[in-house]
């Protein structure tokens, strides 16, 4: 059984498919339709709702994900907040400024763009209140009758208004940001969520515990956001039957120093560990910003980021390119390989039976070392990459010393570029290297032709990037730099 908070109201769970999402159960079991379906698969942003996690001090951290390819068995010990819950008269700051600034049209969009608007203003005095904020929280919310100028008016206006619900508001907790004693009533233990038909979905809280599953389930499929795994689900319409979700494990979620490396545990998320790697490798910064939206950022995770094997994966080529190393768990024990060894071919990897990830080293920089990375798609937001290139470069008197040239989108897998390093290492950091980088560059892949980019094109792009570092670093002060902080 899973408890929960929905609206205020303590749910208990028993005997459902741990197939179903947030969003298919509010609509189909608790009638709360509110909350629309528009793509199910975390695009479009209209089926936003708010959670709210308790941390192990019991401070409530509130944010918008979306509720599509949210599973229900994520929201045990867990508050869920709805579009239902701002029905009062008097109605929340930013529904009163999506009202008053024309904000809504056909409506469809409206209630998922509320959402991440009300999850902003609960936050605002972390993260701020500008149009850098406001933007960031709508990135992932479409609006197909193009209404964005008055929802942002709208924004501006509610995020310097105050909103003091009263107490039995089925909303109140987001305002105090303290929780419920409702909340903090519901037991943190292991649970086991099955449907009478046979899938099961269980959720450890210990390391040991995953171990003594996996050990015995090694077939069993592990979900940690699931911002990526639910997509089976809700696209590919299949039934998955046993799910370990990895998110309530402490040791996975951590991050920290430890020496001159970051310990990113694998479940910690995106949003979670951003600050303490872009203080490190400031790079990240503008990548991380574009990977998914803030939505799958709050739910999205590193481990779940490597695991997937994506060849577009967004964190594999830049973890590459700084030689990180992965902690592998499992039931015979920790072993740990560097991440460029990870990927065996396409959606194959070095995981053997029952293992998982269980963190990822990440080297600090040393002296004279820097990191570009530069992600090119089709859209600024929300969208998966055609071509990502992290370079890491140690430039000492004007030569490159050493140099890791990493990319995704060009192979099977995300790969080095062993020939164009040569060609770079020990020459100056100059334009005739970097043309000469380019050239080799075309020996190292052979990329394919899809949707996203021909294979002419990802060949092209790959080498501008190498000279778009060059010029970004300055090496070349009398060319003018002709590209802005986003690809």
């Amino acid at each position: 059984m899973i408890e929960f908070l929905v609206n205020g109201r303590i749910e208990k769970v028993d005997q459902v498919d741990p197939n179903l999402s947030i969003l298919e159960w509010l609509r189909t079991k608790m009638r709360l339709t509110g909350t629309k379906e528009g793509c199910a698969s975390g695009d479009c942003g209209a089926c936003t709702v708010i959670t709210g996690t308790p941390d192990h001090q019991g401070n409530i951290r509130y944010e918008a994900i979306n509720s599509c390819i949210s599973l229900v068995g994520s929201l045990h010990g867990k508050e869920l907040i709805t579009v239902e819950a701002f029905q009062q008269e008097t109605g929340h700051p930013v529904q009163r400024g999506m009202m008053e600034k024309h904000g809504a049209q056909c409506g469809f969009c409206t209630p998922g763009i509320v959402m991440s608007l009300i999850a902003l203003h609960a936050n605002k005095e972390a993260t701020g209140q500008g149009d850098d904020q406001l933007l960031e929280a709508l990135s992932g919310n479409l609006c197909r009758c193009t209404g964005y100028r008055p929802i942002m008016a709208a924004g501006r206006q509610a995020l310097v208004q105050e909103w003091t619900p009263e107490a039995d508001h089925p909303a109140a907790a987001l305002s105090s940001g303290t929780g419920s004693p409702e909340l903090s009533a519901i037991h943190r233990d292991s649970i086991t969520l099955t449907a009478p038909d046979g899938p099961r979905y269980d959720s450890p809280v210990s390391l040991e515990e995953l171990r003594e599953l996996r050990r015995a389930f090694p077939d069993s499929r592990l979900v940690a956001g699931s911002t990526d795994l639910a997509l089976e689900i809700t696209q590919q319409l299949k039934t998955l039957d046993h799910l370990i979700s990895v998110e309530r494990v402490a040791e996975l979620k951590a991050y920290a120093r430890e020496g001159d490396e970051l310990v990113l545990g694998a479940a910690a998320t995106y949003q979670q560990f951003h600050k303490a790697l872009c203080d490190l490798w400031p790079a990240f910064d503008a990548m991380l910003e574009r990977l998914g939206s803030l939505q799958i950022r709050n739910r999205g995770t590193v481990g779940g980021n490597i695991a997937n094997a994506s060849p577009i994966g967004d964190m594999p080529p830049a973890l590459i390119a700084l030689d990180a190393t992965l902690v592998l768990d499992g039931p015979d024990g920790e072993r740990r390989l560097p991440v460029e060894d990870f990927f065996h071919g396409y959606k194959q990897t070095d995981l053997k039976a029952g293992e998982f990830i269980h963190s990822v080293r990440v080297p600090v920089p040393k002296t004279h070392e820097q990191l570009y990375i530069y992600k090119i798609s089709k859209r600024l937001d929300d969208d998966i990459s055609a071509v990502l290139g992290a370079f890491r470069l140690t430039v000492e008197d004007g030569v490159v010393a050493n140099c890791r040239l990493a990319f995704g989108g060009m192979a099977a897998t995300p790969a080095r570029a062993p020939k164009a390093e040569a060609a770079l290492t020990g020459q100056p950091w100059n334009d005739d290297s970097v043309t000469a980088a380019m050239t080799a560059l075309a020996g190292d892949f052979t990329p394919m032709s899809d949707v996203r980019a021909s294979a002419t094109y990802r060949q092209q792009v790959a080498g501008n990037l190498l000279r778009r570092a060059l010029l970004s670093s300055g090496a070349n002060p009398g060319e003018p730099l002709m590209v802005t902080d986003y690809a």
